[in-house]
């Protein structure tokens, strides 16, 4: 019978379980599809050059398990905010105390359980779906990545049955040992929200100086080290919890003084509204802030990995494209570039030594490289070559394996012309742009490497751009696939966890809705009211977030040449995940409290 009343009232709330069913299943999907990753060893290991990767990324795993376990919190106290109520009615009815328990604790783990499940399926293909964008769209190599592991579906099985059995033991014994009275009235009691200014404005000021220290320390971690890290951390955890817990209260106290602007419409409901909630929500709206700007911070140094990649080509290579014994190779693929440099060396060689004819150099000085602080690029004439050592290995490197043991020689013209080996040539090219035209560029690569047998003897040669810029993809490529998957990751897990914090005291507002309702209040002015009170909750933990990203990127300089190129991206993605769980979560709270007055 408590099975059949149960189920008629999962019925009636269908909608909102709905949602509450989905937000599990996205949870689980979504924690699959991390575990896939920090799971997979082979994937971690040839995607990063960093051998702390494996390790930091297993504890970015708990920390996503812990977002989870928040997560699931929230969203559990949603469903108990719904049914306390009819599990009251029922215990009025004459049930007893050990079946209530009993029929909470089988609903809530079956909810659970089919969501984890479910989830999980939705994990394989959304990492499937995900890793094929990524490496399609963001033109990124990524190996030894499968969408399906057996290993995270079985860590996401457990972790999520665990979760949900210690989610339904607590809410079965919450409930039973609650009068009944406290669950019928549990909505309408009162939260204390006084506080003395005094303490108000050293709060405010507390809150402000340590995240001024906090970022100070961001932008001195390449003088101070680690310890600015640690520093860091702390003052902006504290400071971001003393802005909601004392700044906000501070500026909608001023907000209100103002008869103009709080006797406008509903505006004196809202902001007492917000003062009402804030203390409540101070521990969550810290934690949004802090772990929105990890993830945002994460999304945007990995964007800006890949934005590295070009540039570190650049600064490490000499020329687009390198031919070796140039008279034997097809010119045609070659002339389709339209190189704007196209330069051919003769060379001569024994058995000892390698032979070039200095004048050429001296009309068409070397391209090269060296590195003061930084790399430079200069030239070197045949003359230069001639008289250092030191100039010469930038030639060398140019040449063949087999070549580059030898020792070179810089010779007249005539003297090159006496030689009687026979004469070969190395060619240069410089095209317009070679992101451009790299496919083309990697062909002529492959068919050089065909026609000079023993270039393939070596996995990586230095004096080709097309490989230099081929293995910073594959080693930079991973960083940027994790720093995606963590970034959306995480702010798909927060803004859920913020929407159910905003759902559970959703029932305790009915009382207040309805008596506006009753005294005539427009209903177009109430839902004006939701959606401002529900924006400056999403807004205030997105914008201190935000800040804590922009004095944060400034840790990256040593990494990133330009940490700010571009970060309009990585916002952009944010803002519009961060709208759609606005827009669901005033849609789902409105018809909370006002659909009874419709």
């Amino acid at each position: 019978m408590l099975l059949k009343l149960s189920l008629t009232g999962l019925k009636g709330r269908w909608r909102d379980y709905v949602v509450l069913f989905s937000g599990l299943m996205i949870a689980a999907g979504i924690f699959y599809m991390f575990q896939s990753m920090a799971s997979n060893d082979a994937f971690l290991l040839s995607n990063s050059p960093v051998a702390m990767t494996g390790i930091i990324f297993q504890l970015g795993s708990v920390l996503l398990g812990i977002i989870t376990l928040v997560y699931i919190l929230y969203a559990n106290s949603f469903l108990m905010s719904m049914q306390q109520k009819d599990y009251a009615m029922f215990m009025m009815l004459g049930a007893k105390q050990r079946k209530i328990a009993l029929l909470i604790f089988i609903e809530t783990f079956i909810i659970g359980l089919l969501a984890t499940l479910l989830g999980s399926l939705i994990g394989v293909g959304l990492s499937s779906i995900v890793s094929k964008l990524l490496t399609n769209q963001l033109d990124i190599q990524v190996t030894n990545f499968s969408a399906f592991s057996a290993k995270a579906l079985l860590v996401t099985l457990i972790f999520f049955t665990i979760l949900f059995l210690l989610a339904a033991t607590i809410n079965a014994s919450s409930i039973v040992r609650k009068p009944i009275l406290s669950l019928l009235k549990a909505n309408e009691t009162p939260t204390a929200s006084r506080r003395k200014p005094v303490v108000l404005a050293l709060e405010a000021i507390s809150g402000l100086v340590l995240l001024g220290i906090g970022y100070y320390m961001m932008n001195s971690v390449d003088k101070i080290g680690l310890l600015a890290l640690i520093i860091a951390l702390f003052t902006i955890v504290l400071g971001s919890y003393f802005v909601f817990h004392s700044v906000m209260i501070f500026g909608l106290n001023l907000l209100k003084r103002s008869d103009k602007l709080r006797l406008k419409n509903l505006n004196n409901f809202t902001l007492s509204q917000l003062s009402f909630r804030i203390q409540d929500y101070t521990k969550m709206l810290s934690m949004v802030s802090i772990i929105f700007a990890l993830a945002l911070g994460a999304l945007t140094v990995g964007l800006g990995f890949h934005k590295e990649i070009p540039k570190m080509t650049e600064q490490t290579s000499t020329y687009d494209l390198l031919i070796n014994n140039a008279q034997d190779t097809d010119q045609k693929p070659i002339e389709e570039l339209n190189p704007t440099l196209d330069i051919s060396y003769q060379l001569k060689e024994d058995e000892n030594t390698v032979y070039f004819n200095q004048e050429q150099f001296d009309k068409e000085p070397l391209n090269a490289i060296y590195y003061d602080t930084t790399p430079k690029k200069t030239t070197y004439s045949g003359e230069e070559l001639a008289n250092d050592e030191a100039k010469m290995d930038s030639l060398r490197t140019l040449l063949l394996p087999e070549q580059q043991g030898k020792e070179i020689s810089m010779v007249a013209a005539d003297e090159f012309n006496e030689l009687n080996q026979a004469s070969s040539r190395l060619q240069v090219v410089q095209v317009k742009d070679f992101m451009a035209q790299k496919d083309a560029v990697g062909k002529i690569v492959a068919e050089n490497v065909k026609q000079n047998p023993s270039l393939a003897q070596d996995q990586f040669s230095m004096n080709q751009k097309y490989d230099i810029y081929t293995l910073y993809n594959e080693i930079f490529s991973g960083l940027e696939f994790m720093g995606f998957f963590l970034g959306i990751a995480f702010l798909t897990m927060l803004a859920s966890c913020l929407m159910f914090k905003i759902l559970s005291g959703a029932a305790s507002d009915v009382a207040r809705y309805d008596m506006l309702n009753k005294i005539g209040t427009r209903m177009s002015l109430l839902k004006k009211s939701i959606r401002r009170e529900i924006m400056v909750l999403f807004l205030a933990p997105g914008i201190l977030g935000a800040i804590h990203v922009l004095f944060g990127l400034k840790m990256f300089t040593s990494l990133l040449s330009e940490p700010y190129a571009g970060i309009w991206l990585p916002f952009l993605i944010f803002f519009i995940l961060y709208l759609l769980y606005y827009i669901l979560t005033v849609w789902l709270y409105t018809d909370i409290v006002l659909k009874r007055k419709e």
